[in-house]
């Protein structure tokens, strides 16, 4: 059993379950944010209120944040090295694999551009009161602070390239050297996928093993962050107090901006320009894939509904779109990349941190790479992001102020996700016309009696 269909069963196995959780996080997200907004209007100033965040809040929602950070190293590294050894296909596919890879890379950057620089032009998180925003950066630096110390003591230019190839691996999970840890995954990824003999089955077979396991303990974290979004959003609220709730408004604005524009500008141009495709007629045969999509906010339980749509409606050679639909809802989420971006920059904004064109390069190669090893499962992008914004300096209990209308953002992205899986599989059939005779005969088939 691979990956893939570890995170489908876990995904159909775990829709009810995600659904309740949603709920509770929900009214965790109202309950903080209610009784913050009742301290910041009444006892702003009260002795007790520092005690609660000092003893209480503060100390919940930083233990919650170690328990992904522990996490966070073994779940990118598993899901990386499997994603790349399940690509095993791309031998048997030949140019068809190279043409994926190609084009997921390309059309994950355009989105992660598009995002970055909707975030730096629109600015949705300035504003805030910067001795506040100092104090509560303060507060939560403690809980990630061996990140950021490693963080503030990286290499720059030349020298920052240099350092993603770690001399000792270890040394570098250790110190949660993020982009290290990545390189090497990427690096013994390709390793397994080049070696095909039964020893290596079994380490693979081990890998993915580890990353079951970190998914399962992922699942088990994720179910107090109800309580861990109540002690974030009174923190936040609590000092904040109603400039909170506009800044919530505009970062939902700007990411569903950011979505729309790859949606509706980036896709189109794609299917005209290069898969030769009408997007009206594309986007009317691929409907029952978004709706599914929306109303799951998961890739890896619309993926039976995609291969159906690309069989049945686009009539695509059966062979690329197996091989892009699966490869993509692992490894093509763009709406995933585009939304860690806007959150990251977000956050660094909100807090009063300028990033840098290298810091932001950071943030857009991360976001990249982390689109091919995070998992389709609720809370699959939070570490992610988590370990991003110590990697730039930024307090990571900040993620509290998303994951109240994360859902629905979630669901929005994971629409994007499935059509541009889509987008892609149209796109490499009309790039592959050796398997043209392939798609003419199935929509010979569709189209008789």
């Amino acid at each position: 059993m691979t990956s893939q269909d570890t995170a489908e069963i876990a995904a159909e196995g775990s829709s009810a379950d995600y659904g309740k959780l949603q709920w509770r996080i929900l009214l965790g997200f109202v309950l903080g944010l209610a009784s913050g907004l009742l301290v910041y209007t009444f006892a702003r100033d009260a002795a007790w209120v520092e005690s609660v965040v000092a003893y209480v809040t503060n100390p919940i929602g930083q233990i919650f944040l170690r328990l992904l950070f522990m996490l966070v190293i073994p779940l990118l590294f598993s899901a990386l090295v499997v994603g790349i050894a399940e690509m095993g296909e791309a031998r048997s596919l030949g140019r068809v694999g190279l043409k994926t890879l190609g084009y997921t890379v390309v059309v994950s950057s355009i989105a992660v551009v598009i995002s970055l620089a909707l975030v730096n032009l629109i600015r949705p998180g300035d504003g805030i009161d910067p001795a506040a925003a100092q104090e509560l950066l303060e507060q939560g630096a403690e809980g990630a602070s061996s990140i950021v110390a490693a963080s503030a003591e990286s290499e720059a230019g030349v020298n920052q390239v240099v350092a993603i190839v770690p001399n000792n691996i270890v040394e570098a999970m250790s110190s949660n050297d993020i982009l290290a840890v990545m390189f090497f995954a990427l690096f013994f990824g390709i390793g397994l996928l080049l070696v095909k003999t039964p020893k290596s089955g079994v380490l693979k077979d081990a890998i993915e093993g580890v990353f079951e396991v970190a998914m399962k303990l992922i699942g088990f974290v994720i179910q107090l962050a109800p309580i861990a979004i109540f002690c974030f959003m009174f923190n936040l609220t609590a000092q904040f107090g109603w400039d909170l709730l506009f800044k919530l408004a505009a970062f939902v604005g700007v990411v569903l901006l950011a979505l729309g524009i790859q949606m509706f500008g980036v896709f189109p141009m794609i299917l005209k320009f290069v898969a030769k495709k009408s997007p009206l007629a594309f986007f009317r045969q691929t409907r029952e894939a978004s709706v599914m999509a929306f109303s799951t906010a998961s890739s890896n339980a619309t993926l039976p509904t995609a291969l159906r749509v690309a069989d049945n409606e686009l009539g695509l050679p059966r062979r690329i779109a197996r091989f892009v639909l699966t490869i993509g809802a692992t490894a093509n989420q763009n709406g995933t990349a585009m939304f860690e971006g806007v959150t990251v920059l977000f956050l660094a904004q909100f807090f009063g941190i300028e990033l840098s064109l290298m810091d932001q390069a950071f943030v857009m190669l991360i976001c990249i790479l982390a689109g091919i090893g995070t998992a389709g499962v609720p809370g699959g992008s939070l570490p992610v992001i988590a370990l991003i914004l110590v990697g730039v300096g930024v307090d990571p209990a900040g993620i509290g102020l998303i994951l109240g209308v994360d859902r629905f953002l979630d669901m929005c992205r994971t629409t994007l996700n499935v059509v541009g899986d889509l987008v892609a599989a149209q796109t490499i059939s009309t790039l592959s016309p050796e398997m043209a005779e392939e798609g003419e005969a199935m929509s010979a088939r569709r189209d008789e009696p």
